[in-house]
């Protein structure tokens, strides 16, 4: 059964002609394919801008994609709005002291939340805990908030436990025999490469490029 993931987008909008860092667009729309088809994906607590940017970007659908939406109200006028109790959001927890397990997809759930990661970590979840959400972790090293979703759906819907799904853990991106950028996150393996949304490769070099620019 497809689940509803949802991200509370707990970052400032950055003072650029673009609210949204290319990142976060592009980890954005990756949790659309992660989620896979009939699961819905909802990102709340964005500012007009961003919530105009993300609705355009989600324009561009595919069958085997999640639906998803941008919200401009934040996580509980949404649960009001779609009769949502407490009980049933787990709050994807670092310090939680319960591992996610596939039991967790037999019902007791209909929401999976997560909040926005950043690096250093910062427990931007900690707003998100003193609301009361029951929680579960998902290991002890970090991941993208897209890996995190990604995880929890091969757990709750596909029924992996977390110790069986292969993972790459800070991973170094190489572009040629002089440029390379190690990530500081805990990825799900394809094969031997980090499983990254598409055009990250493409942006991290970029960025790279730019750190070059004097």
């Amino acid at each position: 059964m497809p689940f509803s993931y949802v991200v509370e987008h707990m970052e400032e909008d950055e003072n650029t002609p673009k609210s949204l860092p290319r990142w976060v667009e592009l980890e954005y729309m990756h949790m659309r394919t992660l989620a896979g088809h009939g699961a819905t994906v909802h990102f709340t607590h964005l500012s007009e801008s961003s919530s105009s940017t993300l609705t355009s970007l989600f324009g561009d659908t595919k069958p085997s994609h999640a639906s998803a939406y941008a919200h401009r109200k934040p996580l509980l006028e949404l649960m009001k709005e779609k009769d949502v109790s407490l009980e049933k959001v787990c709050l994807l927890d670092p310090k939680a002291e319960k591992e996610l397990g596939p039991e967790d997809g037999d019902g007791r759930f209909e929401w999976f939340l997560f909040g926005v990661g950043d690096d250093p970590p910062r427990d931007r979840t900690s707003e998100l805990r003193a609301l009361g959400f029951p929680g579960r972790h998902l290991g002890p090293v970090q991941m993208t908030t897209d890996t995190a979703l990604g995880v929890t759906k091969i757990v709750v819907q596909d029924k992996t436990p977390l110790s069986k799904i292969p993972y790459i853990d800070f991973p170094t991106i190489t572009f040629n025999a002089k440029e390379s950028v190690e990530m500081p996150f805990r990825y799900i393996a394809h094969g031997q490469e980090p499983t990254l949304p598409p055009g990250m490769r493409d942006h991290l070099k970029e960025d790279l490029d730019k750190s070059f620019d004097f």
